[in-house]
């Protein structure tokens, strides 16, 4: 019995192994003479596979909040009037709407149609008007907020994105830091020439002058006072966030105790301001420039008595400050022309038509710059 079943089980496994090697050129058989198919099959085992495009990516704002926002955006909101003005730089076309309404002298440099977008508010500040509804039914996809980092930001960064639903981001934009700032926006806002283009021209700017100021002896430089209101007793004071450009390019002489974070200064006096007897006084706009030669309680002060006075230039927005923000770029490149004109190898001409072509893609003729710096440059 036992020769019989090992003679069966030989025959069994032989079968077997015939069975084993015919299936296995039949397989190479095929796969030689229909290698097209084969291939196509993998592809289509490949396409199954693939994951899905991502529409959302992680971005870390200046705050160091990682928040997930599209990969494409195209509809944007400014969460306050700091950020509206950077954004009017960077991506108007992508402005879903604006924080406050643009002046028919400041759309003279938009286009037109931004006149038509909605007005959402500020989120911040003292107001913290922000229509969220509005912001919602706009299609926004993204609120932007700019400026100076303070402390309590991240948790307000993240109640009002908790609140709208949608992603809320921080660009950190201090004077010397616009290239990292619009090199950001580039990245986030898929415009990385553009955002190159804004910075380079910011880092270029602010290195001329604080490599100018290196150049100019403390005891060289102008005694300044920065003044406003319609009475021109409110100054901006030495070591305040709005008087940064004044700080860097003179000597500024509005020296208080607690210096205001405000656009609106500090409340003075005018007997304050003949202590300090500024030689050159900048006044702000809607401020007693155009009287103040006739006034005589201001005849004794130094500026005054010399004709050595001058109102900033404010549009689109105001040179030197309110908002503090990338507007102080242009600041940066007119007062220290004004106080050290023999300085500088290019005229404020220049740079003005350089800044507003490249901030604001817009021509200034003749007769435009000579409106706009009519009252900003020494007089004749």
């Amino acid at each position: 019995m036992g020769t019989v079943r090992t003679g069966i089980w030989r025959k069994r496994v032989g079968a077997i192994a015939c069975a084993a090697v015919l299936c296995c050129g039949l397989g190479v058989i095929a796969g030689c003479s229909n290698g097209t198919d084969s291939k196509s099959a993998d592809q289509g085992k490949t396409e199954q596979t693939a994951p899905e495009q991502a529409t959302t990516r992680a971005f870390t704002d200046s705050a160091g909040r990682e928040v997930e926002v599209p990969t494409q955006i195209d509809k944007i909101a400014p969460s306050g009037h700091t950020a509206n003005q950077v954004l009017l730089t960077m991506a108007p076309d992508k402005m879903a709407g604006l924080s406050q309404e643009l002046s028919a002298s400041q759309l003279k440099y938009f286009d037109k149609k931004l006149a038509d977008l909605p007005i959402f508010g500020a989120a911040f500040g003292a107001k913290g008007d922000m229509n969220k509804e509005s912001v919602a039914a706009s299609g926004t996809q993204i609120v932007i907020d700019t400026g100076e980092y303070k402390d309590g930001l991240k948790e307000d960064l993240d109640g009002l994105q908790a609140q709208l639903g949608i992603p809320v981001v921080f660009i950190e934009t201090p004077l010397d830091g616009y290239d990292k700032a619009y090199e950001m926006l580039g990245d986030l806002l898929g415009m990385k020439e553009r955002g190159a283009e804004l910075g380079d021209y910011c880092t270029k700017a602010y290195n001329e002058t604080k490599d100018t100021m290196a150049k100019i002896p403390e005891s060289e430089r102008v005694n300044i006072a920065y003044l406003l209101g319609d009475s021109g007793l409110n100054a901006i004071a030495k070591g305040s966030y709005q008087g940064t450009v004044i700080d860097m390019c003179a000597n500024n002489v509005v020296v208080v105790d607690k210096a205001s974070g405000s656009g609106a200064g500090n409340e003075i006096s005018l007997e304050q301001i003949a202590v300090w007897n500024p030689d050159m006084i900048v006044f702000g706009t809607k401020s007693i420039y155009s009287k103040v030669g006739d006034d005589a309680a201001w005849a004794g002060i130094s500026a005054i008595e010399s004709k050595n006075y001058y109102e900033v230039p404010s549009e689109p927005w105001c040179w030197l400050n309110n908002p503090p923000t990338v507007n102080q770029i242009m600041g940066l490149q007119w007062l220290p022309r004004l106080c050290y004109p023999d300085k500088f190898d290019t005229s404020t001409q220049d740079v003005v038509t350089s800044y507003y072509k490249t901030f604001y893609n817009h021509d200034l003729s003749q007769a435009d710059y000579n409106e706009l710096v009519a009252k900003a440059l020494p007089k004749k």
